[in-house]
């Protein structure tokens, strides 16, 4: 397998997605789902890094982070990989489970529109995905902070919105 390097740049926002191997929906398990944001604390404080953004469903995770000190994005997602699925084998009883995909995707946020339109796809992903008609609806989103905080108008999300994310709607 060839060798895979990332860039790692100083003080940027990393949008991650990671997704489960075959994109079984092992999340839909709520233990399960604990057992991932129970993980992803415990990583925090290992690799520290501020959440921005976030999404988790049952069978992908989307993280926007900025990483602090000298945390190194892949150290993090490694040990939430590793820290997730040691607790998923033990909720579920397994001796030998592959419960990630191998690797995961990410994209250096450029600018502020960049930024804007990867917060929107993150708390738009829920609906998208058909899980819910409302992204307030969705429990493990940062949707509702986000609309606490005046960023989304009420109703944001019902419908369609203008750009998310790979749409060529602006």
């Amino acid at each position: 397998m060839p060798r895979f390097r990332r860039i790692y740049v100083p003080d940027a926002l990393y949008f991650v997605t990671t997704v489960t191997r075959e994109r079984k929906p092992v999340f839909r398990n709520g233990e399960c789902m604990e057992a991932l944001f129970d993980t992803l604390r415990q990583v925090r404080t290992l690799h520290p890094f501020v959440m921005i953004a976030y999404v988790a469903l049952w069978d992908h995770l989307h993280l926007l982070v900025r990483p602090v000190e000298d945390t190194n994005i892949s150290q993090a997602l490694h040990s939430l990989k590793l820290g997730t699925t040691g607790k998923v084998k033990s909720l579920l009883g397994a001796q030998r489970m592959r419960l990630w995909q191998p690797r995961f995707w990410d994209h250096v946020i450029r600018n502020e529109k960049d930024l804007n339109r990867h917060i929107d796809y993150i708390h738009y992903n829920p609906v998208k995905h058909g899980y819910v008609t409302r992204p307030e609806d969705w429990p493990r989103s940062s949707y509702r902070e986000w609309l606490r905080r005046g960023y989304y108008e009420e109703g944001w999300g019902h419908v369609e919105p203008t750009y998310v994310v790979g749409w060529e709607r602006e």
